[in-house]
């Protein structure tokens, strides 16, 4: 490069950006240039070194971590140099070592910049740093130490200015970085101060729950057994005086007490599982389908119903909540394939969705897919189950338990042509012997 001739760039506006990633060199070049300043650009050491032979910024700044040749030995190039010497050398790091430093001051970089940076604070050094350039300053010679660090020697050239400029960059960076602790700390104390109140609501908003429930299954029960109970006197004490259509009011009276108490302990179970903690531990869905196909089956021994169970689904989750998810989806397979003969329900495994998924499939009813966003709502009937008994709480309670393991849980049908009902839950693995 000896004898080249160097191009001229405005005074004080041209940078050498130097940076391997075509991202952070884009969005560096970006800033640099809404301020006015002419930039060039290089993805290595050895691709400055030949901008500098055609060009001379007045500051380059550089990467450290690059291919080929990395921001130290780019550095040490550039001082060694007698035409490029003075430029200043600005190197990004993290600083996550004072080794950093060390390697800093051994090839002569003037400051550093420490990643993650704001605009504001880029171009205050470099604005900083052609104030200095522009200050006489007495020829000096580089003063050459020998220090020792982690049992290393290390060999630093660098004249006085220099030193203390990359020393008080290094101090400003670790300020910043204070600062932006002292930042954080001050907002997880606010985040903390938040939490604890938000905790206190939840506190108060369980204990009136809590008030809820006692409500629930002793002020609104106490009536309904009493109707109850008067529905049972009637019919012993009065039924012969009664006739037809007296006798099937009674009836009729003593039928809504009872759904309504199916009700109301509906709601109160709902309640707790959305409560209750969980206690996790592996297991085996496939035993918890057998248990329920059978209890189903003794239920109503005059149907024919055909169950293919999946052998060793093995997953981690609290065996009580989850006996509470195969009940209602096996349950409700049941109950929307009574109209089928046969009727089949299977309970398996499957590769969906990029991960092991569970799922429960029928031949009943099905629905249409338009009514989807009831399936989970509390309460809620689709049309096609109209005629059928429940309250429309089972699979709001299937998302809420499978929602608290991590999972998640969705739905697919046809009017006609049954249904399947797909959810995850962690570390699903079947034995496929």
């Amino acid at each position: 490069m000896e004898g080249q001739q160097i191009a001229a760039t405005p005074p004080g506006t041209g940078i050498l950006v130097v940076e391997d990633s075509p991202t952070q060199a884009a969005h560096l070049q970006y800033i640099l240039e809404k301020n006015s300043y002419h930039v060039s650009t290089a993805g290595n050491g050895r691709e400055a070194l030949a901008v500098l032979a055609g060009q001379r910024p007045a500051v380059v700044i550089s990467d450290i971590v690059m291919p080929e040749m990395d921001g130290y030995e780019l550095c040490r190039t550039i001082k060694a140099d007698p035409r490029y010497r003075d430029i200043p050398v600005i190197l990004l790091t993290s600083l996550a070592d004072p080794l950093d430093v060390i390697r800093g001051l051994e090839c002569g970089a003037d400051h550093f910049i420490t990643k993650p940076y704001s605009e504001e604070y880029l171009l205050s050094r470099i604005t900083n740093i052609q104030l200095a350039e522009e200050q006489p300053v007495p020829a000096e010679t580089p003063t050459k130490t020998e220090i020792f660090f982690e049992c290393r020697k290390f060999s630093i050239s660098s004249n006085q200015r220099q030193s203390l400029n990359l020393l008080l960059s290094t101090y400003e960076a670790a300020m910043q970085k204070n600062r932006e602790l002292s930042k954080a700390r001050d907002e997880l104390n606010e985040l903390n101060i938040r939490l604890e109140a938000a905790n206190r609501k939840l506190a108060a908003a369980n204990r009136e729950l809590e008030a809820f429930n006692y409500t629930v299954s002793h002020d609104l029960r106490s009536p309904l057994t009493g109707i109850s109970g008067y529905c049972q006197i009637l019919t012993e004490i009065c039924g012969d005086r009664l006739d037809a259509d007296c006798a099937g009011y009674v009836q009729g009276i003593a039928g809504a007490a009872r759904r309504m108490d199916e009700l109301i302990t509906t709601i109160l179970s709902f309640s707790r599982i959305a409560r209750s903690e969980l206690r996790r531990e592996t297991v085996n869905l496939s035993d918890i389908a057998k248990a329920v196909a059978a209890q189903l089956r003794m239920s109503a021994p005059h149907r024919q119903v055909m169950f293919t169970i999946a052998e060793g689904a093995m997953v981690s989750g609290d065996m009580r909540l989850l006996r509470v998810v195969m009940d209602n989806l096996l349950g409700n397979a049941w109950k929307y394939t009574e109209k089928r003969e046969p009727a089949s329900i299977e309970f398996g495994v499957s590769e969906s969705h990029g991960g092991r998924v569970c799922y429960v499939r029928d031949n009943g009813i099905g629905f249409d897919m338009s009514e989807a966003d009831k399936l989970f709502a509390p309460f809620q009937r689709l049309t096609t189950t109209e005629e059928f008994e429940g309250h429309g709480i089972g699979l709001a309670t299937v998302q809420r338990i499978i929602e608290r393991h991590g999972g998640h849980v969705w739905a697919e049908s046809e009017p006609g042509k049954g249904a399947v009902f797909y959810f995850t839950l962690p570390d699903v693995t079947t034995d496929r012997t």
